[in-house]
């Protein structure tokens, strides 16, 4: 499942946190680029990668980010945010279901992934006469924090609950869930037999984060984590000890009830804050990290005592993010008229003006650039003002007194939503609301705090938003969450796309899969036009010195933390 995600505030939420214009060149390497298909991507990586054992046992950890819940599910579409997956991954591996981790499954740097032995000590799958068997075994000590045991109970439950069946059930996607026939015991209660209607690739698609027995209605999944943690439904290296709603804070130590491996540090904080309260935070010594993803925020960053820079390739494609749910956006002519009408090399501009940064346009939600299985599926390639404009006049829309495009006497109107304070951010929203109204929309800015954007990304109160998703290294769960008529939020499809998505689950080889992904893809965004990806973007990372295991870590970790077990503080350092 793909998180919402931000480009460029202290929150991982969602919205692209674009960047203002702005002279002045900030200092690290002269020159990076966005590495393309068969480029090396080491040098996307930066954490100051340490031995646990070498470390400072013990210190405390402090982080803020952009929003605390206000729901904690990351199942639900509400929960479903890049700041929740940050911020509950310490204390519930078992759960979380984005990013590097999670349940079953880990990932390396590049993607490749494995078992989470923590949890799932071995994942075999055999494929006979069109069905598919997955045998898995449990670890014998995993446990949830109340006791209940991780064993066949949590993985029906967690089928139960994701499989698409019951409409109710507020979930982001049922992926691969809606293939599997039935779950049931092995040889004991730690061994699950997994039989599926048709085979499921790729297998990390089953079991990329467990759900607690306990969490098996729609009411409970849907609003039973408004507010309130449940700490005692998780499992992971840290434990919950402290939620202050008053302060916006989240305190983890240590979990007691952890069979693996021991974490370094003894304390993690986590502080809700909008982006511009980061900058002084770090440089007063209050938080320990904070991201220099716009020109404004490095400039303020750059020269802080005990600190350094790290830099790499953020795991993001997005910038258009429509809602064609909204009146205002429901006909296809008035949403390919928006894809038509942005420069996307100007809002990369605005966005990476100083930060030593290239990249070319990327074309799809779903792959990075530098993946072996990429292709540019952008559907518009004649963009600009005059040619959005033929588009609105051959679907019927003619200019009123006002200038304004418009069809039966009804103008073409709307609102982009923005997240934050970041300056850079209004700069990029007000670039794209300028493109648009040259091109004959009344468009105007509806700016909301970070805070907000679960509600209202969750809760689908927007017309647009710079704001996309994180990417994996395999399309194959995307392309149904995003393209699947059932199943994307815009409910944007057709029969013989759905047919397609859900045939390619079913080829084994990854290249083909990943290449059948792409083709829906194009089809979809040359019909629909929902979604458009205006640029990926750099990771960059102001840490405090000393932080070792910190930092951009491609698909090991999408909040810059590849195990939270061995993040700590070298000798002598900060603690």
């Amino acid at each position: 499942m793909k998180k919402y995600t931000t480009i460029g505030g202290v929150a991982l939420a969602a919205t692209l946190m674009l960047t203002a214009c702005g002279g002045g060149t900030p200092s690290g390497p002269a020159s990076q680029k966005a590495e393309e298909s068969g480029g090396d991507i080491s040098k996307l990586i930066s954490v100051n990668a340490k031995e646990a054992k070498d470390l400072e046992q013990g210190g405390t950890l402090t982080l803020g980010v952009g929003s605390i819940g206000p729901d904690f599910n990351g199942f639900s579409n509400v929960g479903n945010s890049a700041d929740n997956s940050a911020l509950m991954t310490p204390v519930n591996t078992a759960s979380i279901n984005s990013g590097g981790i999670g349940g079953c499954w880990k990932l390396d740097f590049d993607g490749k992934a494995e078992p989470n032995k923590d949890f799932c000590e071995d994942v075999k799958s055999e494929v006979k006469d069109g069905k598919q068997t997955v045998t898995i075994k449990i670890n014998d000590k995993a446990t949830w924090n109340d006791g209940t045991p991780i064993d066949v109970k949590t993985f029906e439950n967690t089928w139960n609950m994701l499989k698409g069946e019951d409409k109710s059930i507020d979930i982001v996607t049922a992926g691969a869930y809606a293939f599997v026939d039935s779950v049931k015991a092995g040889a004991n209660d730690k061994e699950v037999i997994v039989t599926t209607t048709q085979p499921v690739f790729p297998l990390e698609g089953l079991f990329f984060g467990l759900i607690h027995p306990a969490i098996n209605t729609p009411e409970i999944f849907n609003t039973g984590f408004a507010g309130n943690m449940h700490p005692e439904w998780m499992a992971g290296p840290f434990k919950v000890e402290n939620y202050d709603t008053t302060a916006k804070t989240v305190t983890m130590v240590p979990n007691d009830k952890w069979w693996g491996q021991k974490p370094v540090l003894e304390k993690v904080i986590w502080r809700q804050m909008e982006p511009s309260a980061t900058i002084a935070a770090f440089k007063n010594g209050e938080i320990d990290a904070a991201n220099g993803r716009t020109l404004g925020r490095y400039k303020q960053l750059e020269g802080t005592t005990n600190s350094e820079v790290r830099r790499g390739q953020r795991l993001f494609a997005g910038g258009l993010n429509l809602n064609a749910k909204r009146p205002a956006l429901s006909d296809v002519a008035v949403r390919k008229a928006i894809f038509t009408a942005v420069d996307r090399k100007a809002i990369r501009d605005v966005r990476f003006n100083g930060l030593n940064w290239s990249e070319e346009s990327s074309g799809s939600m779903m792959l990075m650039p530098f993946s072996e299985y990429y292709q540019d599926n952008y559907p518009v390639k004649d963009t600009g003002a005059d040619a959005a404009k033929k588009v609105l006049t051959d679907a019927g829309y003619t200019a009123n007194d006002k200038g304004i495009m418009a069809k039966d006497g009804v103008p073409v109107s709307f609102k982009i939503t923005n997240f934050g304070d970041d300056p850079t951010t209004a700069a990029t929203s007000q670039t794209l609301q300028k493109q648009l109204q040259a091109a004959g929309m009344d468009v105007s800015i509806d700016q909301r705090g970070d805070a907000d954007f679960g509600k209202v990304i969750g809760g689908r109160e927007f017309d647009v938003t710079i704001s996309g998703y994180t990417v994996g290294p395999d399309a194959t769960d995307a392309v149904k969450q995003y393209y699947d008529s059932a199943t994307n939020e815009n409910g944007l499809g057709d029969a013989e796309l759905d047919a397609e998505i859900k045939r390619l689950a079913t080829i084994a080889d990854d290249a083909e899969r990943n290449k059948a992904a792409m083709e829906v893809e194009k089809k979809h965004m040359e019909k629909y036009f929902s979604m458009g990806t205006v640029l990926n973007g750099p990771e960059i990372q102001f840490v405090r010195t000393g932080l070792a295991n910190y930092g951009p870590s491609l698909f090991k970790s999408l909040s810059n933390v590849p195990d939270w077990t061995t993040i700590g503080w070298e000798k002598g350092a900060k603690k």
